[in-house]
């Protein structure tokens, strides 16, 4: 099914008509991207609404759109709602996760219709992935994996965060990348007890954990994998909390399907990092689903009691992190199936001294 066709069947019920005002939701129900624009989706129509720098690449790629041009005769407001007028919509279901208040007051005053917040049922569509989705996701790891390939061994003591982050960013890109998923995460030595911890002045050490967050993006999908190598060497100690990561990270891949909860994968993570005494130093989710965005639903953490969907991408980031000492976290990304989870980061697990 077209994810055009996805977005029409909810208009049999509380809504007639959907305004699509985010990125995400106007590139999945146009099946490409367009950086600036406004789209509306109704049964006797669908119409795409963007400026004069777009409007020829629009024209050429938006697929099930009527493509039409503001300017500053005709803008946003007034171009809905001859859509709203042409279509007979009376409810608009709309994005309240992506509005500002003061986005959301102006197409609440201006607009001919009632506005419903209709959010949930939009992004739901994505949790499942299409193949083709899943091709670009593929993709967009390989290019991931690709990249940490090529930075291990520029890794060298005296190196500043900052200038890792700049190698693997510059990899990225010239293995494919159309963008970055997210801004990478680089921390070295005690900063790698900082979960989101950002890139610094402080120079790689002897001795040191370095721990990588990162991913490309290809065609606006989304990749995700974090992997932490040590510098030189490692002490007992660091061994010891990694290889806990890992099977805490195999376990619960080896569990993971669909139809079962993101909470009961979570826990599977969490207690073997519990059992070896190290719960308290886990906070966070075991992984989130991807793809348009980084971040998406479902999640797999303790909150999440909902069946895990057929072809969800989820990543797997178990982690353990020590205050003032260091921290590790492994991450995988996983398409699951109905009988498993499929790992496609091909990068080695094991414990890398570089």
């Amino acid at each position: 099914m077209k994810n055009l066709e996805k977005y029409l069947s909810l208009l049999s019920g509380e809504v007639d008509g959907l305004l699509l005002t985010s990125r995400y939701s106007r590139h999945y129900g146009a099946e490409y991207d367009i950086a600036e624009g406004v789209a509306i989706v109704a049964k006797e129509g669908c119409r795409y609404f963007t400026d004069s720098r777009y409007m020829e690449c629009a024209e050429k790629n938006l697929k099930g759109f009527d493509v039409r041009m503001v300017d500053r005769s005709r803008n946003y407001f007034r171009c809905i709602n001859d859509a709203i007028a042409d279509f007979g919509v009376t409810t608009l279901g709309y994005e309240e996760d992506y509005l500002t208040v003061a986005e959301f007051r102006g197409y609440e005053k201006n607009l001919n219709a009632k506005l419903m917040p209709f959010n949930k049922p939009i992004s739901d569509f994505r949790g499942s992935k299409e193949e083709w989705e899943l091709d670009l996701m593929k993709k967009a790891q390989q290019i991931t994996d690709q990249a940490f390939t090529e930075v291990l061994p520029r890794i060298k003591v005296g190196m500043s965060e900052l200038e890792l982050q700049a190698e693997l960013i510059y990899c990225m890109y010239k293995n494919g990348g159309t963008g970055l998923a997210f801004d990478p995460i680089v921390v070295s030595g005690p900063n790698t007890s900082l979960p989101h911890g950002v890139a610094g002045e402080r120079r790689i050490q002897a001795g040191d954990f370095v721990t990588m967050d990162f991913g490309a993006s290809y065609m606006g999908y989304c990749a995700d994998m974090t992997r932490t190598v040590a510098v030189g060497f490692a002490t007992e100690e660091m061994k010891k909390v990694y290889s806990i990561v890992l099977e805490a990270q195999r376990a619960a891949i080896a569990e993971t399907k669909a139809g079962v909860t993101g909470a009961f994968v979570d826990g599977i993570a969490r207690k073997v990092i519990e059992n070896a005494g190290y719960g308290e130093y886990f906070g966070h989710g075991y992984g989130h689903s991807l793809g348009l965005e980084i971040h998406e639903n479902p999640n797999m953490n303790t909150r999440n009691h909902e069946p895990l969907p057929l072809h969800a991408v989820c990543s797997a980031e178990p982690g353990i992190y020590l205050p003032g000492k260091f921290g590790v976290r492994i991450e995988d990304v996983t398409i699951l199936t109905q009988n498993s989870a499929i790992d496609i980061t091909a990068s080695p697990k094991n414990l890398i001294i570089v």
